[in-house]
């Protein structure tokens, strides 16, 4: 059973950059999916961007340029270098992985991931 763990968020300004991690209990190479998803107040949890094992990545629009997804060449790490934060990007991010790789049209979807980490709050001021 794989398990996902979540470091690397805070309180930042407007502006400023954060990278998030997610570290696997196992190797992520046998095509799965790893996925960034957040909950901002009130609202639903939605995808960020999505990395695969053949490097395939997927963005959501509104992070498009300022956010970056990689993986680590071990990899068990992923990562999310969230640049010019802006106080809209706030809420609760998530990290996720499925077994099936990453496609356009469903890397965003929530139901599509059973291994979830515990979630880390991203803080931003104006």
């Amino acid at each position: 059973q794989m398990q996902l763990v979540e470091s690397g968020g805070g309180s930042v300004q407007s502006g400023k950059s954060l990278r998030l991690s997610c570290t696997a209990s196992v190797r992520t190479n046998n095509l799965y999916c790893m996925g960034w998803f957040r909950q901002l107040p009130g609202k639903e949890r939605e995808g960020v961007a999505s990395i695969d094992d053949y490097a395939d990545r997927y963005y959501a629009e509104s992070v498009k340029v300022r956010f970056t997804i990689s993986r680590d060449n071990a990899e068990t790490t992923f990562f999310l270098q969230m640049n010019n934060l802006k106080p809209e990007d706030a809420g609760v991010y998530y990290c996720a992985a499925r077994t099936r790789a990453c496609f356009k049209d469903d890397y965003a979807r929530t139901d599509l991931y059973p291994f979830w980490g515990q979630g880390t709050q991203v803080t931003v001021s104006p």
